[in-house]
């Protein structure tokens, strides 16, 4: 089950509440201690937090990945746009990526969306491929996260190569 922004504050939730209530476990029993509840919350937030950044680092590695397959990619960062963040059917974000092609003959394009929070933390990253885009002309394809997000979504464009 992935672990979105939404389950994170759920269980931070969950954590903040049995830190409350061994802090009043302790208030109310003597033989309780209480900053031993308390660290095992915070460890447990901590474990959380850990679990979101590495999920978010192994789907970059997979990002990373699927750009190295590219074979003779020139940058195209300038030749590629993205329109407003949507939410799916599914409950997936979304984004429409446009691929600009400047070069006299048919090309693709492999292009890496970064989504961030507000903060410009990173949720999650997707490469989406524009596929035989005609000379002079642009072509849309569809950028979808992994993973539900919630929150305000904001994307960025890491990487995009002609090819």
């Amino acid at each position: 089950m992935p672990l979105t922004p939404t389950r994170i504050r759920g269980a931070c939730g969950a954590l903040l509440a049995a830190a409350v209530l061994a802090t009043t476990a302790g208030c109310s029993d003597s033989d309780g201690d209480v900053s031993t509840g308390v660290s095992k919350a915070a460890s447990a937030a901590a474990s959380v937090q850990s679990q979101a950044a590495d999920a978010v680092d192994s789907a970059s590695a997979a990002a990373k990945k699927k750009l190295d397959e590219v074979k003779d990619g020139v940058d195209a960062k300038d030749a590629v746009t993205l329109g407003s963040v949507s939410t799916d059917g599914d409950g997936l974000s979304a984004v429409t990526v446009t691929a600009r092609n400047t070069d006299g003959s048919t090309k693709s394009f492999a292009v890496q969306v970064d989504y961030k929070d507000a903060s410009g933390n990173p949720l999650d990253t997707v490469v989406v491929t524009v596929s035989d885009v005609p000379a002079g002309q642009s072509k849309d394809a569809t950028a979808r996260s992994t993973h539900k997000l919630s929150g305000e979504v904001r994307t960025t464009v890491a990487t995009a190569l002609r090819y």
